[in-house]
């Protein structure tokens, strides 16, 4: 008879005890942030950067290792992310240059990786984002290197390898492109307007559903998204975070020809501000080479690697623009510089290199 009632009670018990671990959280992470200020006060006095990916990586790691659940393990690396960030901003904010406006997915990729606690700066092409961590305006620059669909980023590419800085992280994310308008469905529409990466990648769904719009490279998604919100008779891809911060609808949501579309994204620094990340026991080394232009050479860039136990995990080329059908060699191993074997098959390798350029050594994305 008095079920009603005692579900009531039930409920609003539980409450009552969740508001109580709600304070003792707010506590312990008061306490988190006033020891995070104390090793941001070392930090300053022996000139040590403030930002460690190695170090961060390795706590929520060990994290995921010690979960004894109910929480999901894959949702520990966001939360902690954002508490790190929000210590770290207590010193200064952290900023961070990307390919914008407002809405892209270098920002989401951004957002992921440092946290919310950020200053942002958005940027109107890679070369900027390059430029503004170069010349100090920026501390970390997020960049697209790679998509599962249609391989690497050109120009993120040729920017590692002319350019001073270096990758000190890593993080990828799980695309699902969205066609966004300002208003309902798909008739009077005279163009797509998105990245060329974009584009691309909705081949196929373009084709199938509209034949005769065309499609109009931009620099990025979110752009493409300004535009759309601007001008009804265009269409943009881009994200459900961008069809939010401009006011457009999803008219199709995930376009994109492969359901499992993935871009990874660099994180690059300067690294005379920032060195390169220590061991953390799950990294990352790329690297680019180059080999003289007779028989048998690119099969000399995998021997030191085999001699040594080390795997490869990404082999990329790229032509060197020399006129002579020489190329560049992206490549990625399993490991870091400081364990021995890496040490010595890169020692190996850069002999047989006519040319050999370290891009960074960095902890694997942690979803």
């Amino acid at each position: 008879m008095n079920a009603p009632a005692d579900r009531d009670a039930a409920l609003q018990s539980l409450r009552t005890q969740i508001d109580g671990v709600d304070a003792e959280l707010l506590a312990l992470l008061n306490r988190r942030a006033r020891l995070a200020l104390e090793v941001g006060e070392i930090k300053r006095g022996e000139g040590s950067a403030v930002f460690r990916p190695e170090r961060e990586a390795q706590v929520i790691d060990g994290l995921k290792r010690r979960n004894p659940g109910p929480l999901a393990t894959d949702s520990l690396a966001p939360i902690w992310r954002e508490i790190m960030s929000a210590c770290r901003s207590l010193e200064s904010p952290t900023r961070v240059a990307y390919l914008g406006p407002a809405g892209t997915f270098s920002e989401e990729a951004a957002l992921r990786y440092f946290g919310s606690s950020i200053a942002p700066l958005p940027c109107a092409n890679f070369d900027e984002v390059f430029h503004a961590v170069a010349a100090g305006a920026a501390d970390f620059g997020v960049v697209a290197v790679e998509n599962s669909t249609e391989g690497s980023v050109a120009r993120s590419l040729d920017l590692l390898l002319h350019t001073p800085l270096v990758i000190v992280g890593e993080t990828s994310l799980l695309v699902r492109h969205q066609l966004l308008r300002r208003r309902e469905g798909l008739d009077g529409l005279d163009a797509v307007v998105a990245h060329p990466q974009a584009l691309a990648q909705c081949h196929a769904w373009l084709a199938a559903h509209l034949p005769r719009v065309e499609r109009r490279p931009v620099a990025s998604n979110a752009e493409g998204a300004r535009q759309a919100a601007a001008d009804e008779r265009l269409a943009a891809i881009a994200s459900e975070r961008a069809a939010s911060h401009w006011g457009l609808h999803v008219v199709a949501p995930a376009i994109q020809d492969d359901a499992r579309n993935r871009t990874r994204f660099a994180i690059v620094a300067d690294p005379l501000r920032h060195p390169q990340p220590a061991a953390s026991g799950q990294d990352c080394t790329s690297l680019v080479v180059s080999v003289p232009n007779r028989p048998g050479a690119v099969h000399d860039l995998l021997v030191p690697l085999k001699e040594h136990g080390v795997s490869m995990t990404r082999l990329e080329s790229r032509p060197a623009r020399s006129g002579q059908w020489e190329y560049y060699f992206y490549i990625d191993i399993a490991g870091h510089p400081e364990q021995p074997q890496v040490a010595a098959a890169l020692a190996a390798l850069r002999q047989a290199c006519a040319f050999f350029k370290l891009l960074g050594a960095y902890p694997v994305d942690a979803h």
